[in-house]
């Protein structure tokens, strides 16, 4: 596939064949995306690939946690875990939340499960003083978890980023022997879609890109 046709139709895959994912196939992905850029090229990124059943399951399960939340905000027409409003719904609607079972199926099901983190002890925090949630730090690894699933696209294969395991970062570290220093970036599922998107809905350019200012005037193509 062409640069600008894998770059526009990765899609978030989240029901796949059986087909496996063998490693020469994994190997081949993340040769491509270990050119992906970090802080400092510092590359304090791992991944672990998962294809024990037991293991999937439990990663699935510990990401339930903030699933409901998630689910429950969603279903209230809240912004789910944004860290500006604090959740209006309550802990027993949280807990009572419908779908959980099918949202972390992806995790339990997919033929192959990595799971991503990031050595906070090379990462540059340049924001980890500043009165918000820190984003920066993530600037070291998700372009490699971005280059992953470019790369499986383009060898016909698919995922999604999932991070509702993070809510159980310790008991992740335990069950995969993943280091203190290390945050837990994302859990992504890969396998063969069983479908394959070519048309995905995105904002139009004018919508998120300002010319000068934050509030400039949208980008516009042409000569508009």
């Amino acid at each position: 596939m062409e640069l600008a046709d894998v770059m526009t139709t990765t899609f978030a895959a989240r029901k796949f064949t059986d087909d496996p994912v063998p490693d020469d196939v994994l190997f081949a992905i993340f040769d491509l995306a270990r050119f992906a850029p970090s802080g400092g090229n510092r590359q304090g990124a791992h991944a672990v690939i998962i294809r024990d059943a037991d293991t999937k399951a439990r990663i699935a399960e510990l990401s339930k946690t903030a699933a409901r939340r998630y689910l429950a905000q969603r279903g209230a027409g809240e912004s789910p875990w944004n860290p500006v409003s604090p959740p209006g719904v309550t802990q027993q609607q949280i807990d009572e939340v419908p779908g959980v079972d099918d949202f972390v199926a992806p995790i339990a099901k997919a033929p192959v499960v990595l799971v991503f983190s990031i050595d906070l002890s090379v990462v540059a925090a340049v924001d980890q003083d500043l009165d918000r949630v820190g984003v920066v730090s993530g600037g070291s690894v998700y372009p490699l978890i971005w280059n992953v699933l470019l790369a499986a696209r383009s060898l016909g294969y698919g995922g999604t980023f999932t991070t509702m395991a993070v809510t159980e970062e310790s008991k992740v570290r335990e069950l995969l022997g993943i280091p203190d220093t290390h945050a837990i970036a994302a859990v992504v599922p890969l396998g063969k879609p069983v479908k394959q998107l070519t048309r995905l809905r995105r904002q139009p350019v004018e919508e998120f890109v300002t010319l000068e200012r934050f509030d400039g005037t949208p980008l516009r193509g042409g000569d508009s």
